[in-house]
Order: C-alpha cells, then structure tokens, then sequence
C-alpha cells in the first residue's frame, strides 16, 4: 500500500534531514583530510555527530511525548541547517567539531520524533509496511548525499557542499511547519511502570543476544562509513568516486530492504542476521586488497546487502522477544547502544588507524564480527 500524505510528507521530511547528515558527515571527513588532520582527528569528527545523540536519545523521546513532534522536530531540522551552514561560513579545522555535534544531534531528534510517529499512527496490520517505507526512505538518502557531496567537492569546493546540506536541513524544516503534518498526531505514550527500567532488559540473555548481535552488525555499517573516505583517499580516489562507493553501498542497502518482504517468507529472522554476520566478515577480510574503484564498488554493494538486512530482522526479534509493553523502550535500548559504538568506533579505529594501519583496522573489525557467527548460528538452527 502507498504511504498516505502525511506519512509521505514525514518520510521526505526525514529523507532531507538524513541527507544533510549522510552528505555532511563524508564532506567532514573529506575536509578533515584536506586540512591534514590525522586518522584519530578524523575519527574524532565522525564520533562527534553521535556523541549527544548517545546521551540525548532517551530526554528527546520524552520531549516528542510531552509537546508532540513538531516543535521537537522543527529545532532538530534547524540545528542541522546550522551545523551545515558553520564550516562553509568558518573555514578551518576547531569549527568542524561544533558542526558534527550540532548536526548530529539535530539529526537525532528528527529520527526519535519520525520514527515513534510511524509506530504509533500505523495500525498492527500497517506498521510493518509503514516502518519499510521509511526504512526505504533513509536508502535513498543515504545514496544521495554521499554522492551529492563528492561531486560538489570535486566540481565545486568543500563549502559549496555544506551549504548543499544545509539547503536539504532547511527544506526539512519547512516541511515541519505546514501540509499534511500538522494534521498528525501521535498518542502520548503510557506511563511506565516505576519498577522498569532499561537495564532491566540487559539482564534477559535472550535480548542480551539480540542487542549484541545488532551492535556487531551496526558497526560493520559504521565503521565502513567511517573508513572507506579514509581508504579512498589513501588511494588517490576522487571524492566523487569515494561517494560512488558509499552510493554504491546505499543502494544495496536500498535493493535489499525491498527485497525483505519476499525475502523473510522464505527465511527466519536468525537465518537473516547469520547470512549478514558471514557476509560483513568476508567483506572486512577482502577490503584492503581492493585497490580500484570498481572492485571497492562491488565489496561495499555485497556489504550494503548484508548489513541493509539487518535492522528489520533486528526490530522485529526485539517485538517478540521483549515483554509486554516495552517494546519501544527496548527499540530505544538499541538506539543507545548504536550511538555508543558510534562514538567508540571511530576513535578505537583511528588511533588504530593512526599507528597500524587500515589493513589491521578491516580484519580487526572482521574478526570482531566473526565472533557473533557461533551465537546467531545456535540461534538458526534451532529454528
């Protein structure tokens, strides 16, 4: 079923925002290295765009529950045009970090807002369609502003790009402010019992399994977006080509998202989330024997399938599994934990980076990755 007008409208709305987010953060990290900051000072940057986003996620829920979502979103669409608009207004290196954080977290309350409206609007029979189409939404976007960015900077200059994004933070607010969204609502959650709490679901091995397998899973996706503008431009790569190869990885993501429907009838939520696991190991082994754009393309296509399975595997476990009435509460665990290693990735990786070398960086992260196959393996064949 095609989205009616206001969950289209909330979908472009999000599509402009993660746009923003994808193309400034390769536009950051491209800077960075134009300026000849280190691989830690790279990795510093992109750890920023998590970093309030980790300690904020939870608050921005309960601020979208008590005002509803516009206002909440129309702030978080801003701070992202802000944050684009900085470094192209103040050249220079100290300026990025102020950007990451402001854009990261702009970005943050935009998808909390979004995506607790398309659970709470959508009917049981809807939701998992509804929670697809935004799903495909964000493959789009992530296709777009990387590739958007690289060929700005090679056509243009680095600031031509952050004012693109701010452009794309700036439709998004508009979006906020009329059409079809002002007529959504979305039911102000119940109040939660006060003896739950989050870590009370860390303490169900079975959700332990889920969450650790998904965090090995969302690090393979970040760590790639992290690295790969580093590896390119080791390589002497263009920025367009650096953001073909992230394009490239978008739209796997995008292929296999719509590929899920048919995919999950024939295939059980484990069987996924190990086909994923073997695929990201594989691809981290062979990264740093790709030396030409075209077989990078072809590894980060085959690594954009595995991890693009993930999350809608991943969500729909955390439903089943956690108790009765929590399940948002643990969707938003997972959300922490994902913006955790976002912030801890970059940096262990950089200094890694920094003082090894990218090849010990791939099988490093490979290697970590190979250590959920046994676990979700167990997990599969009981099914």
């Amino acid at each position: 079923m095609f989205p009616s007008a206001p969950l289209l409208q909330l979908i472009v709305l999000s599509l402009s925002a993660h746009c923003a987010l994808a193309g400034a953060r390769i536009t950051t990290s491209l800077y960075a290295l134009s300026l000849h900051a280190s691989e830690f000072t790279v990795g510093t940057l992109i750890a920023l765009f998590a970093f309030f986003p980790m300690l904020l996620a939870v608050p921005a829920g309960r601020l979208v529950d008590r005002v509803g979502i516009r206002k909440p979103m129309l702030g978080g669409t801003l701070a992202v045009a802000a944050g684009c608009a900085m470094p192209a207004w103040l050249p220079g290196l100290p300026v990025l970090y102020v950007a990451a954080l402001l854009i990261g977290t702009g970005f943050m309350v935009v998808q909390v807002a979004s995506q607790h409206t398309v659970g709470a609007i959508s009917s049981e029979a809807q939701r998992t369609s509804n929670f697809s189409w935004l799903a495909l939404g964000f493959s789009i976007s992530g296709f777009c502003g990387p590739v958007i960015a690289g060929f700005v900077i090679d056509h243009a200059r680095h600031s031509a790009s952050f004012m693109t994004f701010m452009g794309f933070g700036i439709l998004a607010a508009l979006l906020t402010t009329g059409g079809a969204l002002r007529h959504m609502h979305a039911p102000k959650r119940a109040s939660r019992a006060p003896d739950t709490n989050a870590t009370a679901l860390l303490r169900d091995p079975e959700m332990v399994r889920i969450y650790f397998i998904g965090t090995l899973l969302s690090s393979a996706w970040d760590l790639f977006t992290f690295v790969v503008p580093i590896h390119g431009a080791h390589l002497g790569f263009a920025a367009s080509t650096i953001g073909l190869v992230l394009g490239c990885f978008a739209a796997a993501t995008f292929a296999v998202r719509l590929a899920m429907p048919w995919i999950a009838r024939r295939h059980g939520e484990w069987h996924v989330l190990t086909g994923a696991l073997l695929l990201s190991v594989l691809c981290y082994v062979v990264f740093p024997f790709t030396a030409r754009p075209a077989a990078l393309m072809f590894v980060a296509a085959i690594l954009g399938l595995a991890v693009g399975s993930s999350q809608p595997n991943m969500l729909a476990l955390l439903h089943m599994t956690a108790p009765p009435g929590r399940g948002a509460e643990a969707v938003g665990v997972r959300v922490t934990i994902g913006n955790a290693s976002q912030v801890v990735l970059p940096l262990a990786f950089g200094g890694a980076g920094a003082a090894l070398g990218l090849s010990a960086v791939f099988w490093g992260m490979g290697a970590l990755i190979g250590a959920g196959v046994p676990i979700a393996w167990r997990k599969a064949m009981r099914r």
